[in-house]
């Protein structure tokens, strides 16, 4: 089952590597003998699913979330049956990846406040200061 992120890229299952292992948390039973906790690695790096531009880029942008060689990982232990886990890490990394290459936002038009909304904040600063001016203690003169 091939993990499709978006038109332009899909990543072949052979390039996705899964762990299983013992979920903590609700189960009952069952928690202590199924293996439901779902470890979905990709090597980024050396993929051949991606452009050189889009391997950049998904570097770059997933930071703190890439191993040191490379590899994007996302851990999953939400549901109860593996099954789900393992839906549920697809969709973690899809969604991921469709963020790391998304085309950067637009850069920010500077703009300066107008003269209405300066007016409004400071005649509530001034409301503010008149509230805590009666708060005080009156003058002893």
């Amino acid at each position: 089952m091939d993990l499709e992120v978006g038109p332009g890229l899909t990543i072949p299952e052979s390039e996705l590597q899964w762990r299983f292992s013992r979920s903590s948390g609700a189960g009952g039973q069952h928690v202590n003998t199924s293996d439901s906790r779902v470890q979905l690695t990709w090597d980024v790096a050396g993929s051949s699913a991606v452009t050189e531009e889009q391997r950049t880029r998904i570097l770059e942008r997933t930071g703190r979330r890439t191993a040191a060689a490379g590899a994007i990982t996302v851990t999953v232990s939400a549901r109860r049956s593996q099954l789900r886990n393992r839906e549920a890490a697809l969709d973690a990394l899809r969604e991921l990846l469709r963020e790391a290459l998304a085309p950067p936002a637009p850069a920010r038009r500077p703009t300066r406040p107008t003269r209405g909304s300066q007016r409004r904040r400071l005649a509530g600063k001034q409301q503010r200061s008149a509230t805590k001016q009666q708060r005080r203690r009156p003058s002893d003169d």
